[in-house]
């Protein structure tokens, strides 16, 4: 018997097959194209549509037995479709800038306290209902033709079996979900002047949603019985692929975005959690709920620099065989060797990461990235290791703002491809004072989503039989004290370093 994770992102899809140990069969991908204009931030969702059913057909024609595939996306975006599930309208990212005005509205009739008590989000018009608004206020015919209102994770489970069902994850992200009652908030959706019936139905996270229609079958060549499952929002994907089931552990999630996700037996403290833009969002076990605290550049501001600055370190990897990271890691340690200097001492450089914007605690778009501390005899590798030090700094950060709310986790859970970087880990472990283990996958989301397949279908008998088959540890870093002392002694000056710069940006 063999299970799949279909994961929606923003800029493609991926089916990966698993078998019923959790091992890796084979998996499909397919990108799609986003459309970034002055006045917006959209995707085409039939293109998303197109992309998952191209995908499904390419792992059917090689595994035509699979008996469960699990759905999660990307949150926030929606998009408004007729009875038979066409869309009436591009779908709004999170990063479109409309909405901002509506949801001002909404705080002025409810209350900011008022909304993330509700909701468990600080109100931002990143969040569906202000867009959602938006269209009702300046493209009203689309609003009244609209039979239902989508995000991705159950407009793909709509289309594949004609269910109308969203997991209790994913309708978080509209800042209309009722974080205690586990529902459509009745008083957001009437202060938004929105159709609550226009909504899919929540559900557990990991609900089966049933059978495939034979119209999916036939265009994919899947089995008639394959089961489609609704799975999750895609970061509570990859906490359960990371093997993170209770407030002990938080996932390090080390990919393009840096994000850090711990378990809460209960409701956290709202006051905290408003104060830093922490999400609150139901788990997939019942009474526990996690966070989202993140950085917009983790793997990316490493990119960035290897891409803009290190061209011909660039090539001088390549000559090697290995990948440029490796190669600036490696150059790091020449350096400080040369200098008669720890290579685990500080690079002496601050660098702010907001160059995509700051996000937990700020929540601040309008935030700029900055390195400080550069001299004529500062190499490329030097700023490469500021980068992965100043996206620590900033996660070091934003547990500081988490103390307080009911966090209780002493060991952090590693996945994504940073996991792999063992200079990377060791300086998580140092910096934060806490161990870290590392994962051998790099697509947790994927993996949490296969499991909970597999437990929907009987594959695996929980949580914990599934990842005793998915979850696969590889190294534990533990913290080297005489290390964290040195780092604290910077990050001193790394916690003025927003308030000192933005003024000026």
């Amino acid at each position: 018997m063999k299970i799949a994770g279909l994961d929606i992102g923003t800029t493609g899809c991926k089916c990966t097959v698993f078998d019923e140990n959790g091992l890796m069969l084979g998996k499909a991908y397919r990108d799609y194209p986003i459309k970034r204009g002055v006045s917006g931030h959209e995707v085409d969702v039939s293109a998303i549509m197109d992309g998952v059913y191209v995908c499904l057909a390419e792992v059917a024609k090689e595994y035509p037995d699979i008996a469960g595939i699990g759905v999660t996306s990307f949150g926030e975006t929606f998009v408004m479709t007729d009875m038979s599930g066409e869309p009436l309208y591009p779908a709004m990212l999170y990063t479109d800038p409309r909405g901002k005005a509506e949801c001002q509205k909404l705080v002025a009739a409810l209350g900011e306290k008022n909304i993330a008590n509700i909701t468990g989000l600080r109100p931002h018009e990143m969040y569906s209902i202000p867009k959602i608004m938006w269209i009702k206020e300046y493209e009203a015919s689309v609003y009244e033709k609209a039979s239902y209102i989508f995000l991705m994770e159950d407009y793909v489970v709509y289309h594949l079996t004609g269910r109308r069902q969203i997991d209790y994850s994913l309708a978080t992200r509209t800042m209309a979900f009722d974080i205690r009652n586990l529902g459509w908030s009745k008083t957001v959706f009437d202060a938004a002047g929105i159709d609550i019936s226009k909504m899919s139905a929540p559900v557990q996270t990991g609900t089966d949603a049933g059978k495939i229609t034979d119209a999916t079958a036939a265009r994919t060549g899947l089995s008639r019985e394959t089961h489609i499952i609704s799975v999750s929002h895609d970061q509570v994907a990859a906490a359960v692929g990371a093997g993170a089931f209770d407030s002990s552990v938080a996932v390090d999630g080390a990919g393009t975005v840096e994000c850090i996700t711990p378990i809460f037996d209960g409701i956290p403290d709202i006051d905290i959690m408003y104060r830093g833009y922490f999400s609150i969002v139901p788990y997939v076990i019942p009474g526990k709920y996690v966070a989202y605290a993140f950085s917009y550049t983790g793997g990316a501001l490493m990119q960035w620099c290897a891409e803009t600055l290190a061209k011909s370190e660039q090539q001088l990897a390549e000559a090697e065989g290995i990948s440029v990271n490796e190669y600036l890691e490696r150059e790091y340690h020449y350096i400080a060797a040369s200098e008669k200097t720890s290579v685990q001492s500080p690079s002496g450089l601050l660098v702010l990461p907001h160059f995509a914007g700051a996000a937990t605690p700020y929540m601040d778009t309008g935030s700029k990235g900055v390195i400080l501390g550069l001299t004529t005899d500062t190499s490329v590798a030097e700023i490469y290791r500021g980068c992965m030090e100043g996206v620590v700094y900033e996660m070091c950060l934003n547990v500081k703002a988490l103390e307080g709310s009911g966090t209780c986790f002493n060991k952090l859970h590693a996945t994504g491809g940073g996991a792999h970087s063992k200079e990377w880990m060791q300086m998580k472990a140092d910096m934060l004072g806490l161990p870290i283990t590392a994962l051998r996958t790099v697509d947790a989301g994927t993996v949490g989503c296969a499991m909970l397949t597999g437990i929907a279908i009987g594959v695996f008998s929980d949580l914990e039989d599934a990842a005793s088959h998915m979850v696969e540890e590889t190294d534990t870093y533990e913290p080297r004290w005489e290390i964290h002392e040195k780092y604290m002694e910077i990050y001193k000056r790394y916690e003025k370093l927003y308030e000192a710069v933005r003024p000026l940006v």
